[in-house]
């Protein structure tokens, strides 16, 4: 019987395709949540976590003053919400890949902002994750930006 001798070099090999295997799983399977972005290691689908994200993006909100809804988004962006949408992609939400899918919608009264006026924080979350969100001022000639 012929037997055949593990060198250094094999090993050394077989170990380097093993971890080139792994992560080729871990980019297509999904990362481990040490490599998730904040608001993917938090847990929104709670009024906790959502003011926890909200708070790691340093906004303090008034958690009595949360309201929701479930909202559809549009099948296509157009006009402002075309603009919205823009918006949503420069902080990094995938937020037109949700159009047409119904989502909810939290929205907190932002306690921090300092300029006098009331201002909100809105999140949209789906499937337990914040697809986007603004912060935005209710007052006529308000303003909106992203909550990044």
């Amino acid at each position: 019987m012929k037997t055949k001798k593990l060198t250094k070099t094999k090993a050394v090999v077989i170990l380097i395709l093993l971890a080139v295997v792994l992560i080729a799983a871990v980019i297509i399977c999904g990362p481990a949540s040490g490599f998730l972005g904040i608001g993917e290691a938090i847990d929104v689908s709670t009024s906790e976590g959502r003011i926890e994200y909200l708070s790691s993006l340093g906004w303090c909100v008034d958690k009595s003053s949360e309201t929701e809804a479930e909202v559809t988004l549009p099948k296509t962006f157009d006009g402002a919400v075309a603009d919205y949408a823009a918006m949503q992609s420069e902080q990094g939400f995938e937020f037109t890949s949700y159009g047409g899918c119904k989502c909810m919608q939290y929205s907190y009264i932002v306690t921090n902002y300092g300029d006098g006026s009331t201002v909100y924080a809105t999140l949209f979350v789906k499937g337990g994750r914040v697809i986007g969100g603004d912060i935005h001022s209710a007052d006529i000639g308000g303003f909106m930006h992203g909550i990044k």
